[in-house]
């Protein structure tokens, strides 16, 4: 049975600017830094991913180009994080609910061992504490936050309550 990991980023901090919706809503300064931040710790602590899971909200695809931007040059040669991940922006990761979410994971395809899921709160936390019920997290992910979950056999056996978080972290640069 192949080891699996989910590592969750709920995106960084973002401007409310007034009269912008809300998919359209950029990071601030800090957020672009934390975001980078979040990229260095995923490749410190061998988080890489072979999937990318996105939102299509601005604030999201920001999030995850400057983690790319962190991660680039260091993928081995096999494994996960081996070269570019293939990144999917997803339209449940923005308006969906955990399940939602769930869903996505139960159809990532078995040639992937590592997903990264970039999304918003409440679904995001929603996810890592359906997977890890035990784990305590009533607080949920702050901005930059991330939990890192893992599993053992295929992506379609996924279910609640059957991916420990093995690390968490939130980022801050």
């Amino acid at each position: 049975m192949t080891e699996r990991s989910i590592v969750l980023l709920r995106h960084s901090k973002a401007e409310q600017p007034d009269g912008i919706a809300d998919i359209e809503r950029p990071l601030t300064d800090r957020g672009h830094a934390d975001a980078g931040a979040a990229g260095a710790w995923l490749t410190g602590s061998d988080n890489l991913p072979d999937l990318v899971l996105c939102s299509p909200a601005k604030r999201t695809r920001q999030t995850w180009h400057a983690v790319a931007v962190a991660i680039a040059g260091t993928a081995g040669e096999s494994g996960p994080g081996a070269g570019a991940p293939e990144v999917r922006y997803e339209q449940a990761l923005y308006a969906g609910s955990a399940g939602d979410l769930l869903a996505l994971l139960r159809d990532a395809g078995d040639a992937y061992e590592a997903v990264l899921v970039v999304g918003h709160n409440p679904a995001i936390s929603d996810l890592s504490a359906l997977l890890d019920p035990a784990s305590g997290g009533d607080e949920g992910l702050r901005t930059s936050g991330i939990a890192v979950h893992r599993f053992t056999g295929s992506w379609g056996d996924l279910a609640a309550d059957s991916a420990a978080i093995a690390d968490a972290h939130t980022a801050r640069g």
